[in-house]
């Protein structure tokens, strides 16, 4: 079966010129159908430029790194507008609108999807946000929810679309013990329900049984890769 995500001797650089950085060395990596892989390392060795990388926020610009089959390596900007639409981002500070409801929160991970209308984008997103247990917070603003709440609600935004990969950056770093390890169950068990495969970049170690691989960065190389088979 074609691997979700396929890289291939991949390199990156920040800067230009004599300022030019390398941050990744030919990175190689394959990540399959429904899988629940952990990305760990120290700070600054290259976890989040490689997410970034998958999730088509930057454009990969040395080797191959393909996504649902598509190379984004010299994709032009439309294209990797399209890989988007299939991944679910989830981010260590949550990233909610101050101003918006949980409800217009989680509503925004479909607004790509121009097929629904606003009347299926609601429906769909009070559902979501259900499925995360803030079916009676629906019409709460962010300042008004606990830090483990607002997850929950990122939670719902990155899950909402149904995406075929969910990409998570630090998803628990700024929560206690149980609301991360809540968070983290109810990704894996609603990632699982919709069968779509998740990266998730983290420094806590007190989630990593949830985990069918590990893999670690260091300086800007893939250095270890382990199978746990923990996670069934």
């Amino acid at each position: 079966m074609q691997p979700v995500i396929s890289i291939r001797n991949l390199n990156h650089y920040f800067g230009r010129d004599q300022l030019r950085k390398q941050v990744l060395f030919d990175v190689n990596l394959e990540i399959h159908v429904g899988e629940i892989v952990i990305m760990t390392g120290p700070s600054g060795s290259g976890k989040t430029t490689l997410l970034t990388l998958m999730g088509g926020l930057r454009s990969p610009q040395s080797g191959s790194l393909k996504v649902l089959g598509q190379e984004l390596c010299g994709a032009s900007a439309a294209e990797l507008t399209l890989t988007r639409r299939h991944n679910g981002y989830i981010f260590q500070s949550h990233n909610l609108h101050h101003s918006l409801t949980a409800l217009q929160n989680v509503k925004m991970g479909l607004e790509l999807h121009f097929h629904l209308s606003l009347r299926e984008m609601e429906a769909r997103s009070a559902e979501m946000l259900e499925h995360v247990g803030l079916g009676n917070r629906i019409n709460y603003f962010p300042d008004d929810l606990s830090g483990g709440q607002k997850q929950r609600v990122a939670i719902a935004r990155a899950l909402v679309s149904h995406p075929k990969i969910v990409l998570a950056d630090e998803p628990t770093a700024a929560l206690d013990k149980k609301s991360g390890r809540d968070v983290v169950t109810l990704m894996q068990t609603l990632a699982r329900e919709q069968g779509c495969t998740i990266l998730l970049v983290t420094h806590d170690n007190r989630i990593l049984d949830i985990a069918d691989r590990i893999v670690q960065m260091e300086d800007g190389k893939l250095t270890n890769d382990s199978v746990l088979n923990v996670a069934a």
